[in-house]
């Protein structure tokens, strides 16, 4: 698969966050998607004292959210640890997983933020602009932003605001489960992630895409 990397990586956290600013204005946050029949998870870990990323990428059937397709790819990580720019450590080897697809799934679920970061550019925007792919992120944690208690039934949410702006929602998967964070990436409205994230979950706290991502990069460490 032809995927280009989109800029240089080889940069100073000053480049970065230079980068970062020019790319967060061309994120669309409204619906630009076709037809979902496929869907990826992306899992991005580290290994040999953190200097290797390990990015791994579960393509299931949607909505039958069977797996049909994997790779795990490993790639230096170069870029020093800043929380605010963990996407230039980890968005290279998530591409490179990408380019070895045959072909690209019609949505991506990363796990980490989107917009529900502090410079409204996470892991998610970045992979979903360079790779021009509707993507959501779906984080575990909260990175920024607060947010009203979320009722205990599935499906209930809450708006996460950040300086009064709605930058995802805290979302109830299960019931008894504490909320996971979602927000977009690129190319959905935060109401359609919200949807594929409650179809993409049909049982547990996280979504299947997440749950084979973690497994199939766990399988091969």
């Amino acid at each position: 698969m032809n995927l280009e990397l989109g800029h240089p990586w080889n940069v100073t956290p000053e480049q970065a966050r230079e980068i970062q600013q020019q790319l967060r204005t061309q994120v669309v946050s409204a619906d630009e998607l076709g037809p979902v029949r496929f869907v990826a998870g992306i899992d991005v870990a580290f290994e040999d004292d953190n200097s290797v990323a390990r990015a791994a990428v579960a393509v299931l059937r949607f909505p039958e959210l069977e797996l049909c397709e994997s790779a795990v790819v490993r790639h230096p990580a170069d870029f020093p640890y800043i929380p605010s720019l963990l996407s230039f450590r980890e968005a290279p080897a998530a591409l490179e997983a990408l380019r070895t697809l045959r072909r690209l799934p019609d949505l991506l679920l990363c796990d980490g933020q989107g917009l529900a970061h502090p410079c409204r550019f996470g892991l998610a925007c970045h992979i979903g602009l360079l790779s021009q792919t509707p993507s959501i992120g779906v984080a575990k944690t909260r990175l920024t932003g607060v947010h009203e208690l979320v009722p205990a039934e599935r499906g209930s949410w809450r708006p996460l605001l950040d300086d009064g702006e709605v930058v995802g929602a805290a979302l109830r998967t299960a019931g008894g489960v504490k909320p996971i964070f979602v927000s977009i990436g690129h190319r959905i409205s935060l109401a359609t992630a919200i949807e594929y994230v409650l179809r993409c979950a049909p049982r547990y706290r996280l979504p299947e895409t997440t749950r084979w991502a973690h497994r199939i990069a766990s399988e091969i460490r």
